[in-house]
């Protein structure tokens, strides 16, 4: 069973940065919304303010559709989630950014929460690893069972986001806190889906990975004398 030690959050902190972390994606859009309207109330220029509320709108509604797959319960304790429902989400996401484009191959299918949910994060990981913008190629491999997810991340200024690197290496030294609760919950989801997290620096790319852990076979019984 994996086990990374830096997992140490309790529940309540865990919800709690979670929440934040989703008010912080949202925030944005929702004030830009408000300055539309503010333009608006004050005589402004009434297609441009429309242009930035219907621009906003989309963000925050995109985001709250990506929160709620990726973050929240999305059905009940257990539930499975159509791994087409994620495309969808990723896809929409990526094209409400406008910096950078998304391919996504493989099987279409049902599967466990978790899973869906880990696929969602390591794809925000992978988003986080282009901040200049680029292409994420997104490949499924046998998701129903022994199942292997793996992102390509290709752009400007390629890095692994840091603290996912620490925390997925188990060498985490400062405490989490909001702005780092996202590879937390990656990893944290990787562990209690068994799947093993990977990444690897390659020549003008990075690659990503999940995939289902190795079982130790059981020791052989001793033979009887």
């Amino acid at each position: 069973m994996i086990k990374n030690p830096n997992l140490t959050l309790a529940g309540a902190d865990l919800a709690a940065l979670l929440c934040s972390r989703v008010c912080h994606d949202v925030i944005s859009p929702v004030g830009a919304i408000n300055n539309g309207l503010e333009l608006l109330d004050e005589g402004g220029a009434d297609e441009d303010a429309m242009d930035l509320i219907r621009a906003s709108a989309l963000n925050a509604s995109v985001r709250l559709k990506f929160a709620r797959l990726a973050f929240g319960a999305s059905g009940s304790v257990g539930a499975s989630i159509d791994t087409g429902e994620a495309e969808k989400a990723v896809k929409d996401f990526a094209e409400a950014e406008k910096k950078t484009t998304v391919t996504w191959n493989g099987p279409r299918a049902i599967i466990a929460k978790n899973r869906v949910k880990l696929l969602m994060n390591l794809f925000l990981v992978a988003y986080g690893s282009i901040p200049r913008g680029g292409s994420l190629d997104v490949v499924l491999e046998n998701p129903e069972y022994d199942a292997k997810f793996s992102i390509v991340a290709k752009g400007r200024m390629l890095r692994v986001p840091p603290k996912f690197a620490e925390i997925c290496d188990g060498i985490l030294e400062e405490s989490i806190d909001a702005h780092t609760i996202q590879p937390y919950y990656t990893v944290l989801l990787a562990d209690e889906s068994g799947m093993e997290l990977k990444y690897s620096i390659g020549e003008g790319e990075i690659v990503f990975t999940a995939q289902t852990a190795a079982v130790d076979a059981p020791d052989a019984e001793p033979s009887a004398e």
